[in-house]
């Protein structure tokens, strides 16, 4: 226990907040009402900036603004760093020199070598974790120096791991930095245990998306609430890579495994970057039309195998203070 609460007194020393527990950043799920809620009830919501722009129409700066007339608490922010085109590489620089600019200290970098992201960050005071699925990618990570890792499992939603959370922190652990459970985590009692595994604190994401701030269609919640751990699925036909999503009638057609062809693209050196952007493109307009679509007709719904402990639709803030319940009043 003594040794479990020195790894994340540090993590929430880092991000100035209360309680270990991040809000995941979401595509398209992370409106700003949402990424408030979960810092001012203690935690860290992170903003996704295509999130923000593309699917809820903000101008980043003035987004970030709207965000923090909702909380005066830390926010941070989600960088995917994978150079899939000059043109998003360039803006990716510029909106991570506005949150600076903002104030905002947090970072979680993402699909790419966060070496240039660290040095921009540390400059400025700010700290960087990054997304890792195993040992290797946590190894070049550290080597760039980043401050903390985010380790996805294999209950993750969205792009997911392959390891379980008990596995990649014992692949982890001996990095020397603090290490944060992605995957897996709905209820008090798995935020809890992920704690006394030694992780020094926890990500969701799909426990959020079946919350009242959340603002994607309530077809989309519902879904999320009735789901079963048996009713994700990993698809390779929105990204390339597996990604975790609810089982529907548009998944099906949609199909798990990608196509001759496309695994052909996936696996050529040259070609791999295209294919992705195909897919990236293909993904973000599909996704945009889900959220949009209130009436829930688009059931493209991203979501990990948490779903399982997730019952009703409740405010963040009840998400929040439950977890901080179960760990500070032990």
């Amino acid at each position: 226990m003594v040794e479990s609460q020195a790894n994340y007194l540090e993590f929430i020393r880092q991000a100035g907040i209360e309680v270990p527990l991040i809000g995941g950043p979401m595509y398209p799920c992370s409106n700003p009402e949402l990424v408030a809620a979960v810092s001012q009830a203690g935690g860290l919501g992170i903003v996704q900036p295509v999130s923000l722009t593309y699917v809820h129409g903000y101008d980043f700066k003035k987004g970030l603004e709207y965000i923090q007339s909702l909380t005066s608490n830390p926010v941070g922010m989600n960088a995917l760093i994978e150079k899939t085109s000059r043109r998003y590489h360039e803006k990716m620089e510029r909106w991570i020199e506005i949150a600076l600019e903002s104030g905002i200290c947090f970072y979680i970098t993402s699909m790419g070598k966060p070496d240039w992201v660290v040095k921009k960050v540390h400059a400025a005071g700010g700290v960087v974790y990054h997304d890792a699925t195993e040992r290797k990618w946590a190894e070049k990570a550290v080597a760039a120096g980043v401050d903390g890792l985010i380790a996805v499992n294999n209950r993750a939603g969205g792009h997911t791991g392959i390891a379980s959370a008990e596995e990649l922190y014992c692949q982890l652990q001996d990095l020397n930095l603090p290490v944060i459970c992605a995957g897996g985590i709905s209820t008090p009692e798995s935020f809890e245990a992920m704690i006394d595994i030694g992780y020094a604190g926890v990500q969701m994401g799909t426990r959020f998306i079946a919350t009242e701030e959340c603002n994607s269609p309530l077809a989309y919640k519902e879904a999320v609430v009735k789901a079963q751990e048996s009713d994700i699925v990993l698809t390779e036909c929105m990204s390339g890579t597996p990604v975790s999503v609810i089982d529907t009638p548009y998944i099906e057609k949609l199909g798990l495994k990608a196509g001759r062809l496309s695994r052909w693209m996936l696996n050529h050196p040259r070609l791999k970057y295209l294919m992705r952007m195909f897919y990236l493109v293909r993904s973000l307009v599909q996704l945009k039309k889900a959220v949009k679509d209130k009436t829930g007709a688009r059931d493209y719904w991203q979501a990990g195998k948490s779903v399982q402990g997730v019952e009703e639709i409740v405010p963040v803030e009840d998400v929040v203070k439950a977890c901080a319940n179960k760990l500070f009043n032990k």
